[in-house]
């Protein structure tokens, strides 16, 4: 690994990039072995006539082994070179151990990063993988050596990082795999590595273009997504690092620079996007931004052994930004916003955009132009068995087109005669288009149009449950409130507890509101009852079993002058059938062809043969003309046989009145349509209605035990009460009381149990004001309320109007009740509202639609630290 410091304009930026050193081998001679080669398997003279080539190998192979050049640029030339040279050599030379290859040669590389351990094998591929490495290695040199304190330096630093990518790439899908095989191999060249260090050069190459978008002042969001792909690249190169065969193959130092890099363009992800969220005014997504940003830096920094301090200075630098952006947001919006502060799990994740790409190496390392071995060619027998293959897949080719040009044709014509459905149609077998099946099918499947009168009485069922559970409710809040203006009439001001309609007004106000939904919920149901009795003729269609029942049939006309009917209906058959075997013969055909392809071997011919091979040629490729011809003569028999059809057909349908029929049909094919749609629009209906009734269900019974708790304290309160009055017109004085009397006006509201404070401590009283025993204090104290189970803190007063929560708007003209406009938990005290159906997008219940794949959860399902007893299932966070 090489290490340069880099300075860039950009404080946040400034660090070092990462290098590789190259990968170094043994000396190696080439030079005799291809000489001896070329000499035995062609000729002295062959050999004498490609000396000039030979010794071109052998400098190159030279110039590879001595590793110092003067300059990267060279470097990168002579390596190209020679990996064309190498890709020349192995489709000429066959090195390998076998006795008649060149055995004579070994191929060995040391590890760039772990240089004690070395591979050895005895074929080009170990080469070719090697010298790809190097020339990625290169390629990063010349980046890191570039001024990437000015414009032009930081793009032609990302031009060499995007073609070290590019060479890293080539080495992964080119190359590795080959070197691979075998027990002699090294883990920088294997798949998982090149895969990895194309990772890291594309981070360095994107690195360099977020610098330069920084330096020409762009705009936070571009800046931002920018930089958030500079983390993920680094993000998926750290990824590989910390998995086998890499894990504990690198210098820890490289493990922490990449964590750190990709924390660090996390952070500067989340700042920049913060920026422009600040523009914005969306002061709570910025906070949450920029503490996922302070989040990442401070987890990355727990672990920065080996890190350069320039890369923790740029850390540093940007989480006191940071700190100081989010010191000032939450200022204001504690101030002005007051804004709910979303998790930063909760967000989505941040835009990204990729500037880079590995560069296509297939052109730079592209041999096929090189004049190298030129006069080297393949066996001659090779050659001419490629020719002859080439001749025969061409004629393959060829008759193949035609028979499936064959086939084609058939089913075109035979579809535009309504062929052989009208066949079919007069038999009584008459059928759906596939895809209107599927749909009948489908619906028949859920129970059909006869099964929505059942699911209409559930809709019923469920309202007039509702309506009880109302009717109940209310009922409990108004013998309470009856109870209550007995007590106050008969006592006078005696009685000095609150009212129960100061206490109620809330409860009346959500109970009125859940009235006004099942009104509106009513009528929708009317709506739809009323759509299924408008519908009533269109489908029950549907319920038709099998629905090709409801098809129209092709009958035989009523009057006859000649019978000549059966007579045309026959011979039309007779030649459907006649065509159908023709189809069959035209499989077999080409069969046939693949067949004798397979078995078509006439190299040992060519090996013997002393003439021409163009004799030969024609010879070998008339074996294929029978085939031909028979293809021919099906193809012409299949046309004289459609004309034919094409006749009968005229007459068939002139006969039956095949336009008539037609026409019929395809009405019939619209109603079974058009009933498809409606029962679905019908069927969604009364499925959203079903869980709006089921949900509102779950608010009126969360709330009927709510009145219920609170119908039992005031009882409580009331017995109290009573006992207290009397004893004060009967002149008793309690001396255990230590505040002003049993009662000081602090009635818990819903859910809060009654406490009654006693105390020993003798208590003053007023010889003026004897009818009045207690002080008159306030009767609601909602500070000096414990807190209660089950409700988390002490709710509000009854009595006091509740403002409506900010997701939840003013009912909509014409909808049952308002959506919920956003997800999210509210408090206790919150109105409580359902709409009529969660997710309606019909013509019925005017809401808002949905994501699918969700059921949101109703805007009265308030989160609490804890779960009454009888709550069911749908609270359940």
């Amino acid at each position: 690994m090489a290490a340069s410091p880099s300075s860039s304009s950009v404080a946040a930026t400034t660090n070092i990039m990462l290098a590789i050193y190259e990968k170094k081998t043994s000396s190696i001679d080439l030079y005799r072995p291809l000489r001896n080669y070329i000499s035995l398997t062609y000729s002295e003279r062959e050999a004498f006539n490609l000396e000039d080539d030979l010794e071109t190998v052998k400098q190159l192979r030279s110039d590879v082994e001595r590793v110092p050049d003067p300059t990267p640029s060279t470097r990168r030339d002579l390596l190209q070179n020679y990996f064309k040279a190498l890709c020349l050599i192995e489709t000429r030379f066959p090195i390998s151990p076998d006795k008649d290859h060149i055995n004579t040669v070994t191929f060995l590389w040391f590890d760039a990063f772990k240089q004690k351990q070395k591979a050895s094998q005895q074929n080009i591929h170990l080469e070719k993988a090697a010298v790809l490495f190097n020339l990625g290695a290169v390629y990063s040199q010349i980046g890191l050596s570039c001024d990437r304190t000015t414009v032009e330096g930081r793009r032609l630093a990302s031009h060499s990082f995007i073609a070290a990518a590019g060479a890293f790439a080539y080495l992964r899908d080119n190359a590795a795999t080959k070197a691979s095989v075998g027990s002699s191999t090294t883990v920088d060249i294997s798949v998982e590595c090149a895969g990895m260090l194309e990772r890291l050069m594309l981070a360095q190459a994107q690195e360099c273009v977020f610098e330069n978008t920084i330096a020409k002042g762009s705009t936070p969001g571009v800046c931002a997504k920018i930089s958030r792909q500079v983390g993920l690249y680094y993000e998926e190169a750290l990824g590989a690092l910390n998995v086998a065969p890499l894990k504990d193959h690198f210098d820890k130092a490289w493990v922490t620079h990449v964590q750190l890099k990709a924390a660090l363009f996390y952070a500067e992800a989340c700042y920049r996007y913060s920026l422009e969220l600040h523009e914005k005014e969306e002061i709570a997504e910025e906070i949450a931004r920029l503490k996922s940003g302070i989040s990442a830096l401070t987890e990355a920094k727990k672990s920065p052994k080996g890190a350069a301090a320039q890369l923790l200075d740029a850390i540093s630098k940007l989480e006191a930004n940071l700190h100081r952006n989010l010191d000032r947001a939450v200022k204001e919006n504690d101030r002005v916003y007051l804004m709910r502060v979303p998790s930063p799990s909760s967000l989505p994740p941040l835009p990204a955009f990729s500037m880079v790409k590995p560069m296509a190496m297939n052109e730079v390392l592209d041999a096929s132009k090189e004049k190298m071995f030129a006069s080297l060619v393949p066996d001659s027998s090779a050659k001419a068995l490629s020719r002859y293959t080439e001749m025969v897949d061409d004629v393959i080719r060829t008759q193949a087109e035609k028979l499936q040009q064959g086939s084609e044709l058939t089913r075109v014509r035979l579809k535009e005669m309504d062929l052989p459905d009208s066949i079919l149609a007069l038999e009584g077998n008459m059928t759906l288009p596939a895809d209107l099946k599927e749909e009948v099918e489908a619906v028949q499947i859920s129970g059909g149009p006869a099964a929505l009168e059942a699911e209409l009485q559930q809709l019923r069922d469920l309202r007039r449950v509702n309506q009880e559970l109302l009717v109940q409710t209310e009922e409990l809040l108004q013998k309470e409130a009856t109870e209550d203006a007995q007590f106050r009439s008969q006592f006078g001001t005696r009685w000095t507890r609150p009212q129960s309609s100061t206490l109620t007004k809330n409860l009346q106000d959500r109970l009125n509101r859940f009235a006004g939904n099942l009104k509106q919920a009513a009528e929708s149901d009317a709506r739809i009852e009323r759509s299924v009795r408008d519908h009533s003729a269109l489908m029950p269609i549907l319920d038709r079993r099998p629905i090709e029942s409801a098809l129209p049939t092709l009958a035989r006309p009523i009057m006859s002058l000649d019978a000549t009917e059966d007579a045309i209906v026959g011979a039309l058959k007779q030649s459907l059938r006649q065509l159908e075997t023709l189809g069959a013969q035209r499989a077999g055909l080409e069969d046939m062809l693949k067949e004798m392809k397979r078995k078509d071997d006439i190299l040992p011919k060519l090996m013997t043969s002393a003439g021409s091979y163009e004799d030969l040629f024609r010879k070998e490729i008339s074996k294929y003309d029978h085939i031909c011809e028979e293809i021919a003569q099906n193809i012409e028999a299949q046309e004289q046989l459609l004309m034919q059809i094409q006749a009968q057909n005229e007459k068939f349908s002139a006969i039956f009145n095949l336009e008539d029929y037609k026409a019929s049909r395809e009405k019939c094919y619209k109603q079974i349509q058009a009933a498809i749609a409606k029962y679905r629009e019908i069927k969604e209906n009364i499925n959203e209605g079903l869980k709006f009734y089921v949900t509102l269900q779950d608010a009126i019974t969360n709330i009927k035990q709510q009145c219920s708790d609170f119908v039992m304290t005031r009882n409580i309160q009331c017995r109290e009460m009573i006992e207290d009055v009397q004893r004060q017109m009967a002149g008793l004085n309690f001396q255990d009381r230590k505040t002003s009397g049993s009662y000081d006006g602090s009635y818990p509201t819903v859910g809060q149990p009654h406490q009654t404070p006693r105390t020993s401590a003798p208590q003053q009283r007023d010889p003026q004001n004897s009818p009045q025993p207690h002080p008159q204090t306030p009767y609601y104290r909602p500070l000096e309320q414990p807190m209660v189970p089950g409700y988390g803190h002490p709710p509000p007063p009854y009595g006091n109007p509740q403002p409506l929560h900010p997701y939840q708007p003013a009912p909509a003209p014409g909808a049952p009740y308002p959506p919920p406009q956003a997800q999210q938990p509210l408090p206790p005290s919150h109105e409580y509202g359902q709409p009529a159906y969660p997710g309606w997008r019909g013509p019925y219940y005017n809401a808002h639609g949905q994501q699918p794949g969700s059921f949101p959860r109703p805007p009265y399902a308030a989160s609490a630290p804890y779960t009454y007893p009888n709550q069911s299932s749908y609270y359940k966070q």
